[in-house]
């Protein structure tokens, strides 16, 4: 069999086999599926082609609010995967990729239209407010990083999306915070901080999540906006987070995309829905809508507040709830989408002086 090397980008082959090794164990324990069609071509990781995936890329940074402290800045890349269902039904698929439904399956008991799975990696950074000092600020949040890779799958239907993820990295200088904020200070003449000799220790992390989101409102009249509400509740469960969660966020404008709403960098935050039945694409329209949304949390464990689990080191008295408004603007074409957000976050912890804004921007691709 011979595979086009060029007939998908090289992020995708990677994101695929690498899921299918992480899983192949339960996936070749159940080898039961039929295959009774007939392909009329040669079958190959190439046929992929024929469905579209989701490409996200997220930044977000508090200089967008005049600030350069707490959650300082933040990068993600997500893809987001066609729906499995499609990966099914075309024999001309090889069977291993037809079987990563049934992962989603176990992962995801229940009655869905469609499912799609996620792969992202991203970065995160945190720091105390006085860049100058070298010393341990114990008054202010500790420095910290976090490097991760996350696995999700996403499950929908008309109007309800679970996702459940998982992910694993590391906290600490493993990180890679400090070498990432000195070069993005560097190439933009800021200041360093000075007291990341500080930051927390090594420690690998890992977190468990799942959160449902719901289509409760949608309206829409000829010569008038449209408007919808998308509601979301969810837990985490891990060494770095352990949290309830709740929230709401409305959208309007004149176009308003069959996704489930905008997040910012967290787990469960690509609302990149699988497409509903008998759609081709999830952006084959184009408009501008408005959104803004809130969102509140119980938090039992914040390792950038708490310190280590299994060492010493800084920690601050984190408050236990917290709470975050946001509001925005997206612009969807065909085949891409553009987001503009603001977000205000409460004190997280008893020490801080105000609340924390920053900006996030968000851009998606389908192809």
């Amino acid at each position: 069999m011979h595979i086009d090397r060029h007939s998908r980008p090289l992020c995708s082959r990677i994101v695929v086999a690498a899921l299918f090794a992480f899983s192949s164990g339960a996936v070749w324990a159940d080898d039961a599926l039929a295959d009774n069609e007939v392909c009329t071509s040669k079958p190959g990781v190439r046929a992929l082609k024929n469905y579209p995936d989701v490409y996200n890329f997220y930044y977000e940074n508090d200089l967008f609010a005049g600030t350069d402290n707490n959650y300082t800045s933040g990068a993600k890349f997500s893809w987001i995967s066609a729906n499995l269902e499609d990966y099914i039904h075309d024999p001309c698929l090889p069977k291993w990729v037809r079987q990563l439904n049934r992962i989603s399956e176990m992962v995801q008991p229940g009655v869905f239209d469609s499912r799609n799975m996620v792969v992202s990696i991203g970065q995160e950074m945190y720091t105390p407010t006085d860049k100058t000092r070298r010393d341990l600020i114990t008054n202010d949040r500790p420095y910290a990083g976090w490097l991760y890779l996350g696995l999700a799958y996403n499950a929908r239907n008309d109007t309800d999306m679970e996702v459940t993820e998982i992910d694993i990295g590391m906290v600490g200088p493993a990180s890679l915070a400090r070498q990432s904020q000195n070069f993005i200070h560097r190439i933009r003449g800021i200041d360093r901080f000075q007291g990341w000799d500080n930051q927390l220790n090594n420690e690998l992390g890992i977190q468990f999540v799942k959160e449902r989101k719901t289509k409760i409102f949608n309206w829409a009249s000829s010569g008038w906006p449209k408007v919808d509400a998308i509601s979301h509740y969810g837990f985490a469960l891990g060494n770095v987070n352990t949290y309830l969660n709740g929230g709401l966020e409305v959208r309007f404008g004149s176009f308003l995309p069959n996704d489930f709403g905008t997040a910012p960098i967290r787990p469960a935050s690509d609302s990149n829905a699988p497409l509903p039945a008998n759609a081709s694409r999830r952006m084959g329209d184009g408009g501008v809508h408005f959104f803004a949304s809130v969102d509140g949390r119980a938090v039992a464990r914040n390792i950038f507040l708490d310190g280590n689990t299994f060492s010493d080191s800084h920690s601050v008295s984190k408050r236990y709830f917290v709470g975050a408004v946001a509001a925005g603007v997206a612009w969807q074409w065909v085949g891409g989408k553009i987001t503009y957000a603001q977000y205000l976050r409460s004190k997280e912890f008893r020490e801080q002086d105000k609340a924390q804004s920053y900006g996030s921007i968000t851009l998606s691709l389908e192809y």
